[in-house]
């Protein structure tokens, strides 16, 4: 017995759905940690075989740090004594009574200690303005602006420095030390180097002969000698060109040079954004009458600057990180305040440098991976608005 033509579509009829299927969840393989691991991890043989390796070093180096920073550390102790009682027994581990004891220095240096409280409100206002900035929903950015680029070098500066018509003692830089310094250098560095470092490009670029020569010449001869020898030149030889009432200290004349020789890379980074821009978007700013300030103000440099967040980020890190050279011309910075402390005979011991560096490297470690994230952030936040 054969079909209709009408039973055969009443019967294809019955197997097509007339129902959307509810959405299904991703496979597990595909997403959450086990999809990241495949994606990052194990997508080809050679990450597979880096990997492993690099797994197996971690586990090399981890125990071992894990043993002197905790499992073996000394907690507790009023001098080398207990530190040393470590060593004799052969459970080495870090010698944190040398730590508190020295925390203080690490921290103000030499400044006086009734007047630190002032140094604890400089910390405050800092963060302040940092934070400021930094929280793009912020309210009345542009006061934050104000207020981290004009009164706060201001304020900090009286307070630090002391202003006797208020009645605060005067606090001659020779005193400052430690984390003050490691944190007054990179703060100057990073607020002088962007601005600067864009108008140095701005001039490079520029089609006044005697404005591009002053602006290659200076970013030439700054890139091709070290940091070092920046900060020698500024803090040996500034002083014989300058008449002697008039010679900056030693620590602003390290600041001169943190910020000549940040300021040079940072002009690169900038141009190598402004290359990046299209030819279009300079001809079609001219076109609606802007002029050149107003296009690099609105139009230009915000897009410019989006595009080199990764390599302004690398070059904040890298001056925050070369602020430790400033204690080979004499300044107490936290690396000096360590090398200071651990020749201390109350806390000679063979862990005690080692202790030292650590928490220098601690330190470093947390500012410098805290600018990396929020880099990352920015850029990713910034990328969505572009995808919208």
């Amino acid at each position: 017995m054969t079909m209709s033509e009408g039973d055969l579509a009443v019967a294809e009829l019955r197997f097509i759905r007339t129902e959307t299927l509810e959405q299904q969840p991703p496979p597990s393989s595909l997403t959450g940690p086990i999809g990241w691991a495949r994606e990052n991890l194990f997508s080809s043989p050679f990450n597979i075989v880096l990997t492993i390796l690099i797994g197996l070093l971690v586990l090399w180096i981890i125990p071992d740090l894990l043993r002197f920073m905790f499992f073996d550390a000394v907690w507790t102790g009023a001098d080398r004594d207990a530190c040393l009682e470590s060593v004799q027994n052969r459970t080495i581990g870090a010698c944190w009574p040398f730590v508190w004891e020295r925390l203080p220095y690490f921290i103000y240096g030499s400044y006086p200690i009734p007047e630190r409280w002032r140094v604890d409100i400089f910390f405050v206002l800092l963060a302040v303005g940092v934070a400021w900035l930094l929280w793009l929903n912020a309210p009345r950015r542009d006061i934050g602006v104000v207020y981290s680029f004009v009164v706060l070098p201001i304020v900090s500066f009286i307070l630090l420095h002391g202003f006797e018509a208020i009645g605060l003692p005067v606090v001659d830089t020779v005193y400052w030390g430690g984390v003050l310094v490691t944190m007054v250098v990179a703060s100057v560095g990073i607020a002088f180097s962007l601005p600067i470092g864009i108008l140095l490009a701005l001039g490079r670029r520029s089609n006044m002969p005697t404005v591009k020569l002053f602006s290659v010449v200076f970013i030439e001869f700054v890139r091709g000698v070290p940091l070092i020898t920046v900060l020698f030149m500024a803090s040996v030889m500034l002083p014989l060109f300058v008449p002697e009432e008039l010679s900056p200290n030693k620590l602003l004349r390290a600041l001169i040079g943190i910020a000549m020789f940040s300021s040079a890379y940072m002009a690169e980074v900038v141009r190598a954004g402004l290359a990046a821009i299209p030819k279009g978007q300079f001809e079609g700013a001219m076109a609606v009458g802007l002029g050149y300030w107003q296009m690099m103000r609105l139009i230009v440099l915000p897009q410019a600057l989006k595009i080199t967040i990764p390599n302004i980020v690398n070059t904040f890190i890298g001056m925050f990180k070369d602020t430790s050279l400033v204690f080979i011309v004499g300044i107490f910075d936290l690396l000096r305040t360590i090398e200071v402390s651990r020749i201390d005979p109350k806390w000679a011991t063979p862990v005690t440098s080692t202790t030292g560096y650590l928490v220098a490297a601690l330190f470093y470690l947390v500012f410098c991976y805290g600018m990396s994230r929020y880099a990352r952030m920015t850029e990713a936040r910034l990328g969505k608005a572009d995808r919208r």
